[in-house]
């Protein structure tokens, strides 16, 4: 048997080369899962040239540690093997773990594949040793030195691939660094080495001879500088990073000013933490005064209760906040904004904070107050036109009532007149015209009172199931379809949304009622109704295969009084302008679609529920405000 011992100094550098190793590998495999295609493969082969590489120098280093008082070489090409092996190895575990769409559990797979390449590089080197003597290892001590390079192999991947931040991954790098020298020291305690008969000192050696200690010196120089460029590129990269980010920040917070917007964050509770440049430009809050729950306090004292409570809920669901509120602004006076709040999740799915726009809606809102004035002004004009014209119309209905009546006092009066039955053909023809004309304005004035009702009735938003709405509607109008000898289909997975009841009964009652009126009558009938979202907003879609509108009638066909085609329908033409301002006042929009011969579909667009969002969900988070 062979008396060894290890050089401190030696000994010291191969664990510092494993730690400094390990840090940049874990630093550089960290850029391989976000990294783009042609990237990824640089950053998996500079981490396996770290980890492999640096985990081989410390083998051979510690190697070189090694005294054991006889003279020993080392066969190049295991040696270059081991070199590759442990790369391969290395470069192989990061390939696969950090391929796109690897899970958790591919850590495990990884760790094996780099624990045993690690070991075989080992064990591989150790065959490459030449020495006048013999090596036997102790099996347990040697299973157990593999144990822990696949352990350490796989909790470094693990701590590779997830996040952590600068003093985590300095402790990951020692404890790797220290798991990995574990390793090798373990499996140098499995050899036993014994002196052959001839060759062997006859003294043990304590010092190092002056080429193994300048080998050590070039080899572990080599690998620090190595580990040095690689730490550079990475440095580098972040740098690029770093300017990505910041011109992507200025890109953003220029197109947030850009739509008169005003950028904050809030923690995940809602308090307001570190500079809001941006809030304190538009409240003219010191950070003192809005830092914490204080932004509530520039909120409007009739808005505060709503937002807290639209706050609350949102919070609770983890979802994007949208809601309206007046703010006070920098000069005293409220003004009117819009907020659009994104929640940014942690990785255990917990919100860590909110990003969210304030953005200056004033302007909108008093056009659309100065508008919905203009349009009150004018439904209240209509509204007593109509009434107004009633009144002669009444006489005019009256007369024309009592002439038809003294028809026959006049045709006794006439009798003996040669013209006398001409007089009463003209007479009879022209109290016919007198009466259609006035029946005519008698349906028109009546139509405009209705739509004039319409724009000033109150709306009940109330949720609806659309697939059950409007099946009933169907239902209702099946005689009609029976005898046009149609199918109308109402697709099952109509989503709910929020509205007034009667006026989508009114809506759709009437597009399914024109749906039937103007069938083909050469090929049978069939009427469908399927919604599509879009965006926040659901779009339904009631489409047949009837005669179809010409494209220069598709914007007439809303106006009042107006229709398009064959008119062997009755109707007053009131019907899709009807639809129409009913749909304005939702807040929607109808467009058409169609082609003379093959059908038409009308697209009724709507909100899908109130401007701010409401979802079920966990827990809510209080608000200082409340």
């Amino acid at each position: 048997m062979v008396h060894t011992g290890y050089n401190p100094a030696l000994v010291a550098l191969s664990v510092a080369i494993a730690i400094f190793a390990s840090y940049t590998a874990l630093d550089l495999g960290a850029r391989v899962h976000n990294a783009a295609p042609g990237r990824r493969i640089a950053w998996i082969g500079g981490a396996a040239l770290a980890m492999g590489g640096g985990i081989w120098s410390m083998h051979f280093i510690g190697m070189l540690a090694f005294e054991m008082g006889m003279p020993t070489s080392y066969e190049a090409g295991l040696t270059v093997l081991s070199l590759v092996i442990a790369i391969g190895a290395t470069g192989g575990a990061f390939a696969w773990v950090g391929r796109p769409g690897a899970k958790a559990q591919d850590i495990l797979v990884s760790g094996t594949l780099m624990g045993i390449g690690i070991a075989g590089m080992h064990f591989i080197g150790m065959t490459a040793l030449h020495m006048p003597g013999s090596v036997t290892y102790n099996l347990l001590l040697a299973a157990v030195s593999v144990l822990i390079a696949v352990t350490a192999a796989t909790v470094g991947l693990w701590l590779t691939f997830r996040n952590h931040g600068a003093w985590q991954k300095i402790i990951a790098a020692f404890v790797m660094g220290f798991a990995v020298s574990g390793m090798h020291y373990t499996g140098m305690a499995a050899a036993s080495f014994t002196t052959g008969e001839t060759g062997a000192h006859a003294s043990h050696v304590t010092g190092l001879a002056p080429s193994q200690q300048n080998l050590a010196l070039f080899v572990g120089a080599a690998t620090f500088l190595t580990l040095f460029l690689a730490m550079l590129a990475s440095s580098i990269d972040q740098q690029r990073v770093q300017r990505e980010l910041s011109n992507s920040e200025a890109r953003f917070r220029a197109a947030i000013q850009a739509v008169r917007g005003v950028l904050w964050t809030n923690d995940a509770e809602g308090r307001m933490v570190g500079e809001q440049p941006g809030w304190s430009a538009i409240t003219g809050q010191s950070f003192e005064e809005y830092q914490g729950f204080g932004w509530a306090n520039a909120v409007h004292p009739d808005d505060s209760r709503s937002s807290v409570d639209a706050w609350n809920e949102t919070v609770r669901e983890k979802r994007t906040f949208v809601h309206e509120h007046r703010v006070r602004v920098s000069d005293g006076t409220w003004r009117h904004f819009a907020i659009r709040a994104v929640p940014v999740l942690a990785p255990d799915g917990s919100i860590r904070e909110w990003v969210g726009v304030h953005t200056d809606i004033t302007e909108q809102r008093e056009a659309e107050a100065e508008l919905r004035e203009s349009n009150e002004e004018i439904q209240r004009y209509a509204y007593i036109v109509s009434h107004d014209l009633r009144a002669p119309l009444v006489n005019v209905m009256g007369f024309t009532s009592e002439l038809d009546a003294t028809r026959e006092d006049i045709r006794s009066a006439l009798k003996s007149h040669p013209d006398a039955e001409r007089i009463d053909a003209d007479l009879g023809e022209a109290l016919g015209f007198i009466s259609a004309a006035v029946t005519r304005m008698e349906s028109l004035i009546a139509a405009i009172l209705k739509l004039s009702r319409e724009g000033r009735r109150s709306f009940r938003p109330e949720p609806l199931d659309l697939h059950a709405l409007l099946q009933r509607l169907a239902d209702a109008q099946r005689h009609q379809t029976d005898a046009a000898g149609a199918e109308v289909v109402v697709a099952r997975d109509l989503p709910r949304i929020t509205a007034d009841r009667l006026a989508l009964e009114q809506i759709f009652g009437n597009l399914l009622d024109n749906a039937v009126k103007y069938l083909d009558p050469t090929r049978a009938g069939r009427i469908t109704v399927t919604a599509a979202a879009v965006g926040p907003r659901i779009r339904i879609d009631v489409s047949d295969n009837g005669r179809g509108i010409a494209e220069r009638d598709h914007s007439r066909v809303f106006e009042l009084f107006r229709r398009s085609g064959a008119q062997d329908r009755p109707g007053e033409g009131i019907g899709l302008a009807h639809v129409k301002a009913l749909v304005r006042s939702l807040s929607g929009r109808i467009d058409v679609a169609s082609k003379l011969g093959e059908g038409t579909t009308f697209s009724v667009t709507l909100p899908r529920g109130s401007a701010t969002a409401v979802y079920e969900g966990v827990s809510a988070t209080s608000l200082a405000a409340e």
